[in-house]
């Protein structure tokens, strides 16, 4: 699944290329991946006009301007691709789909607009999906309740940070920077990042963490994250960034998918461990348990 760098990628991408587009015509092979009613589609999506693309956790949202959202979980193997008469950009899991002829048998929605432009949502797992809904009821959904505040925002401080840790006393630091609902959009990739910088062992307690590192922590998060969406996401096997290229930051890493190379900082041998039931690298050195 892309985590948030990836997202915010594809968010930057698309709001260049789709706002103020106006929808002339939908079409979806699948009710999973588009379990709208017909009566919704010709009501609120239908004519009209793409204002915003935004980025909440791991989920996109193209905002209308019948007051409705195009909610959209890419999943395993989501792709959106943006294509018109003269360019190209697709963002999502690399197989053909990206350069090929659209639509294919993994084209699960093709919204056409007034241009002649198409956005396809292709999934070859059918586990993503386009749900449209009121703007206003976004908010409402489950997880947009559940979920934790953005990391990268300006207004979340180091103190609110730590304390959303220190609820989960009794967890894994791993497992706590995993969490949807303590902070928004750490996946695996990231979480092992920060916590190689701060010199974080990710079996430790969350209880056993003192300010000082959680303040170390803060920054690395912030960090990694923004280093990765500065160079378009991680090359991860199953994404790529919005213009239809594999971001680069992987060839900045420094501990994740690096074992038996040398820890960038004092040299001993990476090595993969488990933990919070995910594959996990660490300098055993560094990261003391």
């Amino acid at each position: 699944m892309p985590e948030l760098p990836e997202v915010e990628t594809v968010k930057r991408g698309l709001n260049k290329l789709i706002v103020g587009k106006k929808i002339k015509f939908v079409a979806s092979d699948n009710a999973h991946s588009f379990p709208n009613s017909k009566a919704d589609v010709d009501s609120f999506l239908i004519k009209s006009e793409i204002t915003d693309v935004r980025r909440r956790a791991k989920v996109l949202m193209i905002d209308l301007s019948t007051s409705y959202t195009l909610v959209i979980h890419l999943k395993m193997t989501g792709q959106l691709v943006f294509v018109d008469n003269t360019s190209r950009f697709g963002a999502g899991h690399p197989n053909d789909s990206l350069v090929g002829l659209l639509p294919d048998k993994s084209t699960r929605v093709n919204i056409e607009f007034t241009d002649k432009s198409h956005l396809y949502f292709n999934d070859q797992r059918k586990f993503g999906w386009v749900r449209l809904m009121p703007t206003a009821e976004v908010p409402n959904i489950d997880f947009m309740k559940k979920v934790g505040p953005e990391p990268l925002e300006a207004d979340f401080k180091v103190d609110e940070f730590i304390g959303r840790f220190k609820r989960r006393s009794r967890t894994t630091i791993k497992a706590a920077l995993l969490d949807q609902a303590v902070i928004a959009g750490v996946g695996n990739i990231y979480a092992d990042e920060s916590l190689w910088g701060a010199a974080i062992h990710p079996s430790r307690l969350v209880g056993s963490i003192t300010d000082v590192e959680f303040k170390k922590l803060y920054t690395e998060v912030r960090s990694v994250m923004n280093l990765s969406i500065e160079k378009g996401g991680s090359t991860n096997r199953n994404y790529v960034n919005a213009e239809g290229k594999k971001g680069s930051y992987m060839d900045f890493a420094r501990v994740f998918c690096r074992e038996g190379l040398a820890c960038p900082r004092c040299g001993a041998e990476i090595v993969k461990i488990r933990v919070a039931g995910r594959g996990t690298h660490i300098c055993p050195v560094c990261q003391k348990i």
